[in-house]
């Protein structure tokens, strides 16, 4: 499946997330945000983010999220060119403090819909718990600190072999338009 990354959408998704949990650590935002991208793949044929998600112990972490929490964070070989500690800081080397809301015009209804779905099933889970969660098929099939392939995420979330090919049509449609 060719999913293309958007940054605005991800920020945005950061910024959602984190105004609306009370623990605000990385680890329950990453998963947060993956339960909602993976949802809202099976719910309208594409993920929120476009992330790549990397099967780490804990877990899938989105990976260009991470590097962007790392700019902000200063241990990154990037620097932050863009101006992302305008929207948040990081504290404590793991806790995101917003600085703003979320864009609200960048997300679609049915994209915060799908985080606050997310939020309401998964923020009060313990750490073990959401991680335990997300390691779903998804995550077990794929190498530790490898890719996990947006096929295996589409089918965890659901869609059988003819939705998928669908969901890959509309990818391949949408991405010679772009």
């Amino acid at each position: 499946m060719n999913v293309q990354f958007d940054k605005v959408k991800t920020l945005n998704a950061l910024l959602y997330v984190s105004n609306r949990v009370q623990r605000k650590d990385f680890h329950k935002i990453f998963k947060i945000i993956y339960f909602a991208d993976r949802q809202h793949l099976a719910d309208w044929g594409r993920p929120i983010t476009g992330d790549t998600y990397i099967a780490m112990d804990a877990g899938p972490v989105p990976s260009r999220l991470y590097d962007m929490l790392k700019i902000v964070r200063g241990d990154s070989y990037l620097s932050d060119t863009e101006g992302l500690d305008k929207y948040f800081q990081v504290e404590n080397w793991m806790y995101v403090k917003p600085l703003q809301d979320a864009d609200l015009d960048r997300l679609s209804p049915n994209e915060q819909e799908a985080l606050s779905d997310a939020i309401a099933k998964y923020a009060a889970l313990s750490y073990d718990e959401i991680k335990e969660k997300s390691h779903d098929v998804a995550w077990r099939s794929t190498a530790r600190d490898f890719a996990i392939n947006w096929d295996s995420i589409a089918r965890e979330a659901g869609l059988d072999s003819e939705e998928l090919e669908c969901v890959n049509e509309y990818a391949r449609l949408e991405s010679a338009l772009n």
